[in-house]
C-alpha cells in the first residue's frame, strides 16, 4: 500500500531531472504527482510509471499561475489529504549566453525569478496545509552551481555569467534557509540540492555531465532524510549529508 505522496515540478520531459526524481521516488513507494506546464507531455510519463507498476498521476501546473497552484492544492487535498515530499525542480535558463549583468534582459530576469523563486515560494504556501498534515514532510529546492558565482561576493573573478539564472538560483538558496527557519518548530525539513551539470538534452552535453538518473539520487536522498536530518542546507553534487553547507 502506497502511503507517501510526492509532487515534482518540472516533470514533463522524459530525459529531464524531474522525471528521473519522480521515477526514483515511485520506486521507493511514493505516489508521485508529475507537475508540468504541458500536461500532454507529463501524462504519458505518468502512464509509463503506471505501466511499470508504480503509482503516478500528472497535473497541470504553471508557477506563474497562483489560482492554478490553489487548484493543485485542492486536488491533492481531495486525492490524498497530505503531501510528504515537495520537489521544486521546475526551472528556466533564459540567458545561457549572457556574459555580464550589464547585458541582462530584464524580461529574462523576471522570468527566471518567477519560476525559480516566486513560484516555489508561492507553491510552498499553497501546499503548506498538506505538508503539515504529513508526519514529516520534506521540501527540496533544486539549485545550481551557477549560484556559487554570486556566493563568492567581492571575490567574483569575472563578470557574472547567465545573470538571470544565477541570481534566481542564489535567491532560491536564500529562500531555502528562510523557509527552513520558518518551519524550524515543525517536523518539515527544507534543503537545497545542486545536482551538477546534467545530460538532459540528447546531443547537447559534455562528456563529463552526469546522467539525470545519477543526479536524481542526490535529490531523493535529501527528500527522504530521517527525522534527525539537517534543514536549511545546500548539498552539492555527490556530497554526503555531513558535508552539506549553509544554503545562503
Amino acid at each position: 500500500m502506497t502511503l507517501k505522496t510526492a509532487l515534482v515540478t518540472g516533470a514533463g520531459r522524459p530525459s529531464g531531472l524531474g522525471f528521473a526524481v519522480a521515477r526514483r521516488l515511485a520506486e521507493l513507494d511514493h505516489h508521485v504527482v508529475l507537475a508540468a506546464r504541458d500536461l500532454s507531455a507529463a501524462e504519458p510519463l505518468a502512464e509509463r510509471l503506471r505501466q511499470d507498476g508504480h503509482a503516478a498521476t500528472a497535473v497541470y501546473l504553471d508557477l506563474s499561475d497562483r489560482p492554478g497552484m490553489n487548484a493543485v492544492a485542492e486536488h491533492l487535498s481531495v486525492a490524498f489529504g497530505h503531501l510528504d515530499v515537495l520537489i521544486n525542480n521546475a526551472g528556466t535558463m533564459p540567458d545561457f549566453r549572457t556574459l555580464s549583468a550589464l547585458d541582462a534582459d530584464m524580461d529574462e530576469v523576471r522570468s527566471a525569478l518567477e519560476v525559480a523563486v516566486l513560484g516555489p515560494w508561492a507553491l510552498t504556501q499553497a501546499l503548506l496545509p498538506l505538508l503539515t498534515a504529513a508526519p514529516a514532510a520534506r521540501i527540496v529546492n533544486v539549485s545550481s552551481l551557477a549560484a556559487q558565482q554570486i556566493a563568492t561576493g567581492l571575490d567574483l573573478g569575472a563578470p557574472l555569467r547567465s545573470p538571470a539564472h544565477s541570481m534566481a538560483k542564489y535567491m532560491l538558496n536564500t529562500l531555502t534557509t528562510v523557509l527552513a527557519r520558518a518551519l524550524a518548530d515543525t517536523p518539515i525539513l527544507v534543503n537545497a540540492v545542486d545536482p551538477g551539470n546534467i545530460a538532459t538534452q540528447p546531443g547537447r552535453h559534455d562528456e563529463n555531465d552526469r546522467s539525470a538518473a545519477e543526479s536524481a539520487l542526490d535529490v531523493v536522498r535529501v527528500a527522504t532524510l530521517g527525522a534527525d536530518g539537517p534543514t536549511g542546507l545546500l548539498f552539492s553534487e555527490g556530497q554526503g549529508f555531513s558535508e552539506g553547507r549553509a544554503a545562503a
